[in-house]
């Protein structure tokens, strides 16, 4: 009635039942150790994965202080950036140029801003980033009726040759100067391209800030200062040097010679957050659709 099983058979019967073992347990639950290590993607997955990551996670705290007058462009530039990286912090402060160098040479500042060049006992330590070009003009309380100047006049008025208007064509009222702090990139550019290198009358008054000066003036008859254009506004009057008004026009032409570079340092190449920080103050998106907007000029215009 049984027929013999043999050993072959039995060994063929064994081999049946343990594959079908194997291929139950495939549909059960996969050992603790291998779990999830090849999942099935989603649509959502899938398609997050072949979509480029246009914001990479960047995170950590940016500091920049130094120039007042590029102070506008890096407190919109650092807005817009931590608007992209909600986990950058950018603290941004004046304190002017020269503050703004020492503090980046000291470690103080993650950058230092500046409207000049550093002196040359940072050249070996510091790295300079040109961010914009930046027109800069005398500016006078409005009820002065003088609407230009000779850069040679501009320059005896700074250094206390000329202290009438009427010497220079206007009213009988004297000159009230207004000036900024030693360490002023603002007052460096002026000494530089006005004075020659001559040094101030020592008469007037100081402000500490591009901000100030402006409101100086604008609160003081028979008054003149300078800043930079994207301090102007209709509470003062813009001169013109030597016939001709400011514009990316004439500063490109080079008939108006009232500029300077803005520079941002780094002490040694910049990194992480600091380093993302600049690339997006020179990226296409900011030189091209941010900087005029905040009366500066791109970086690139005169090359």
């Amino acid at each position: 009635m049984f027929k013999k099983v043999t050993k072959k058979g039995l060994s063929l019967a064994l081999s049946a039942v343990l594959a079908v073992g194997l291929l139950a347990g495939c549909g059960g639950k996969e050992p603790a150790g291998n779990a999830g290590a090849n999942p099935s993607p989603s649509p959502t997955a899938t398609a997050q994965a072949n979509e480029p990551d246009k914001n990479p996670e960047i995170s950590g705290m940016v500091t920049s202080s130094g120039s007042t007058a590029l102070l506008p462009l890096v407190k919109q530039a650092a807005e817009d950036f931590m608007a992209k990286h909600e986990k950058v912090t950018i603290n941004v402060t004046g304190g002017g140029s020269g503050t703004g160098v020492k503090n980046v040479a000291d470690g103080t500042s993650h950058i230092g801003n500046s409207d000049v060049e550093a002196d040359e006992q940072y050249k070996d330590i510091l790295i300079d980033h040109i961010v914009a070009i930046a027109p800069f003009a005398l500016i006078v309380h409005k009820d002065v009726t003088v609407d230009n100047l000779t850069k040679q006049q501009a320059a005896d008025i700074y250094m206390g040759k000329i202290t009438n208007w009427k010497e220079v064509g206007g009213e009988d009222k004297p000159i009230v100067l207004v000036h900024r702090q030693d360490s002023s990139g603002s007052r460096k550019i002026i000494r530089k391209l006005i004075l020659d290198g001559q040094e101030f009358s020592k008469e007037g008054v100081t402000q500490d800030s591009s901000k100030t000066v402006v409101e100086a003036v604008a609160s003081t008859e028979a008054s003149i200062g300078y800043v930079d254009t994207p301090y102007l506004n209709d509470q003062v009057k813009a001169l013109k040097i030597d016939g001709v008004a400011f514009s990316k026009e004439t500063i490109k032409d080079g008939t108006y010679k009232l500029y300077g570079e803005e520079h941002m340092y780094t002490k040694g190449q910049p990194e992480g957050a600091t380093k993302a920080f600049l690339d997006y103050i020179m990226s296409d998106e900011f030189q091209n659709e941010k900087v005029e907007k905040l009366g500066f000029l791109p970086a690139n215009l005169l090359k």
